[in-house]
């Protein structure tokens, strides 16, 4: 065949490791029986990537592949999809977990894509592994269409019971600030206000950014004094970050604070960077992890439904609630690491290691929280709009005492099923890039809250 290679990445990432990994997928393909045609240089942006994409149009290729060698939003591989209508095939690669920053995030990309693709009805076949070792035979099964995607649905809705009656009531009437537009590429923070409110009877306020950073700036002095001193208590490190800018973010807890009290807000949907970071000068990070453990959820990247399913995990679990990203599953190993940048509850902390504070990676401003999630069963639940279809999807594990897998907070979790099964479910299922993270197993009580709440419900 004729293989038409696009290869993704982002510069916020790790350029020269990123370069290192698309020159050994250039290796294996290269070694392929296949003709390879198409960018050999990552493409970091639009217009780059519709100029290839016209190449290889003219070329007239049998097939197109995405390398997915960093993350990047899902707006490419959406127009790339609808661009071609010949078999597609995204490949994404993993990367150490040597506890620094997440170099790559390859695998966020993949999980974007399959979640929009999904809404679009595209179909497309993936490979999630490193290009080192002998992979030929699964790269071969991916462009033989073996490895296409096979959409999951959601069971029936399973029955009501008292206490998920008592969790869909409480949530009823509860209100949620959207603060700023979702990014671009992220369809699987899009929601609709109507729906939402049937589905769960809660409210949505959209807030422009500047309200938040308005807030913050005119925050008390005595007051952000006060809350360093409280955060000094908690992390070690914070007199090491720089202070201007610590001082911005703890303002906007406090600009957080006021717009609860002002608006009556039981959560937050915030669209966390760029701006937070490029016009405010300071992370939201930490001051989400803060109002995760005071039990008022915060989804970073406007994510709307996370919130709402933060606030469902919340009332059930009675205790705070992590939105996460999966950013890695290890078959062999058969663990994932659950990771975001820095904003677990503290509560959430390993005993055993203390909270650090910390930076943001790609955007080197505080303050993040840096911690490795402790040991102890974990429920994760999302309600899911994939494919289209209004749904709870659910899943447990066992969260381990494993060595930071990455910076920020991360924990290396063991689920109830074999990694490799989890992680077909995933791309399979479209699940958004977020899920909702409590300790213990709630699952029973979930299941009697997607009845109650009409809602299909899909165990992964």
């Amino acid at each position: 065949m004729k293989i038409g290679i696009l290869p993704l990445g982002r510069p916020t990432f790790d350029v020269d490791f990123a370069n290192q990994k698309l020159s050994a997928m250039l290796a294996v393909l290269d070694a392929s029986d296949h003709a390879v045609m198409g960018p050999r240089a990552l493409l970091f942006d639009e217009a780059a990537t519709r100029a290839a994409m016209s190449e290889l149009a003219a070329e007239g290729v049998d097939q197109i592949l995405i390398l997915q060698v960093t993350f990047t939003d899902a707006s490419m591989a959406v127009a790339i999809g609808a661009a071609f209508p010949l078999p597609l095939s995204i490949w994404s690669i993993p990367e150490p977990r040597a506890g620094g920053r997440l170099r790559l995030n390859s695998f966020c990309g993949l999980n974007l894509a399959s979640h929009a693709l999904g809404l679009n009805d595209r179909p497309f076949s993936w490979l999630y592994a490193e290009p080192e070792g002998d992979i030929s035979g699964k790269l071969e099964d991916m462009l033989a269409g073996k490895r296409l995607v096979s959409p999951l649905m959601p069971a029936q809705i399973p029955p009501a019971t008292d206490a998920g009656k008592r969790v869909a009531k409480a949530v009823q009437g509860r209100r949620i600030a959207r603060i700023g537009e979702r990014p671009a590429g992220f369809q699987t923070c899009d929601y609709n206000p109507d729906a939402l409110r049937s589905l769960a009877g809660v409210q949505v306020d959209e807030l422009e950014l500047e309200t938040l950073f308005s807030e913050a700036r005119i925050a008390d002095r005595s007051a952000t004094s006060l809350l360093k001193e409280q955060v000094a208590s908690d992390v070690t490190g914070l007199a090491e970050v720089d202070q201007d800018q610590l001082d911005r973010s703890l303002r906007l807890k406090l600009g957080l604070d006021n717009l609860r009290s002002g608006g009556g807000y039981d959560a937050f949907a915030i669209r966390c960077w760029p701006e937070t970071f490029t016009e405010y000068g300071g992370a939201v990070c930490g001051p989400a992890a803060m109002m995760g453990e005071g039990r008022v959820p915060c989804a970073c990247e406007a994510d709307v439904y996370g919130a709402l399913t933060q606030l469902i995990l919340l009332e059930t679990a009675q205790a705070p609630v992590f939105l996460t990203d999966l950013v890695d599953m290890d078959s062999a190993d058969d663990t994932g690491v659950v990771w975001h940048c820095g904003q677990a509850p503290l509560s959430m902390r390993d005993p055993e290691t203390p909270a650090e504070a910390t930076i943001h990676t790609n955007r080197k401003q505080p303050l993040l929280y840096q911690f490795p999630l402790r040991p102890g069963p974990v429920t994760l639940v999302r309600i899911s709009q994939a494919h289209n279809r209004p749904h709870m999807i659910l899943s447990f594990g066992e969260m381990l005492r494993r060595p930071m897998a990455f910076t920020g907070t991360s924990g290396v979790i063991r689920f109830e099923r074999p990694a490799g099964a989890v992680l077909g479910d995933i791309i399979d299922s479209g699940l958004e890039h977020h899920m909702a993270l409590a300790y213990g197993d709630h699952r029973s009580a979930l299941r009697g809250v997607a009845g109650a709440l009409n809602l299909p419900l899909l165990e992964i």
